[in-house]
């Protein structure tokens, strides 16, 4: 596995690397930074006086998840994050006429067992393209607030071609939107949503855990195996993540190989175009749904 720190490679060399199992780290950007401010702005607003990354010392949980429910669409809908998302595209030297992203979401992960379901779900060691997700699809995740290697993700390198044994085939997207998004405050001790898991025991050791800075941002692919880190700091860990596709990638069905995916549906209605908001064109996202239903597992990149 390859990592790049502040790489100046063009985006397509870039995806290609994504594709390939690379990793990539960037410093904050302008537009980066004003993402974070404004997700940082609002979560202490719902929270005052309470400084939100000590929560778990004197909030019961079900008050947190409560103002959660209201605090995490109001940043997903913020017409002010997808402006600050465009810009980061391209200041991250992406193609806006083709470069597609879904929201926004604002994730938070507390010491301790304090809230670790539902709407502060602590994720398992999953790939996101057991969720349904394309395998032309590249996460970008970022911290609001300070973080440090006890409170961050981990990425799981030793499986990225190695197929593992989960319940992804379980799970419908189209299925997931309608019964179980919207009730996910409702789970504060325990989450009995159907959620693909591995189904054989992993070994996670060694993984990368990597730490940037307020505004940083790293890249990795939907495929690569990941998971939240077990908070075993004094705060609670607050961050931001969002995907992309190429529509390039999309049409050429382009990406990371599938090595045990088996969900079906797809988001790619959820994409919206960096440049002007506009949805994918049907003719891309029936491309995608018919290559995940029929288990086809996409070519690398060039």
């Amino acid at each position: 596995m390859n990592i790049y720190i502040d790489s100046r490679m063009t985006d397509e060399a870039r995806r290609a690397q994504l594709y390939d199992g690379s990793l990539f780290v960037y410093s904050p950007s302008p537009s980066a930074f004003k993402l974070c401010e404004l997700a940082r702005q609002l979560t202490e607003e719902a929270f005052h006086p309470l400084d939100p990354t000590k929560l778990h010392e004197s909030l019961p949980a079900e008050r947190c998840a409560q103002i959660l429910a209201v605090l995490k669409p109001k940043f997903i809908h913020h017409p002010e994050a997808k402006e600050y998302i465009s810009g980061m595209l391209a200041e991250s030297g992406c193609d806006l006429d083709k470069t597609y992203f879904d929201v926004p979401r604002l994730r938070s992960a507390f010491p301790g067992d304090y809230l670790k379901s539902g709407i502060a779900y602590a994720f398992h060691p999953h790939r996101d393209t057991w969720y349904s997700a394309p395998f032309c699809q590249i996460n970008w995740w970022m911290p609001i607030y300070p973080i440090d290697s006890d409170n961050c993700m981990a990425i799981h390198p030793n499986y990225w071609s190695v197929p593992v044994k989960n319940g992804s085939s379980a799970y419908n997207y189209d299925r997931w939107n309608r019964e179980s998004r919207q009730n996910a405050a409702s789970h504060v001790k325990t989450d009995t949503r159907v959620q693909p898991k591995p189904e054989e025991a992993l070994t996670l050791s060694p993984d990368v855990r990597l730490v940037c800075d307020v505004g940083g941002v790293y890249l990795f692919s939907a495929a690569q195996m990941h998971s939240t880190v077990p908070n075993a700091s004094a705060v609670a860990r607050y961050s931001i993540d969002f995907r992309t596709v190429h529509l390039d990638d999309v049409l050429s069905k382009c990406g990371a190989l599938n090595v045990d995916s088996a969900c079906v549906g797809s988001t790619m209605r959820d994409y919206l175009r960096a440049k002007d908001f506009e949805h994918l064109p049907d003719q891309a996202v029936a491309l995608c749904v018919d290559s995940i239903q029929a288990g086809l597992a996409p070519s690398p990149l060039g």
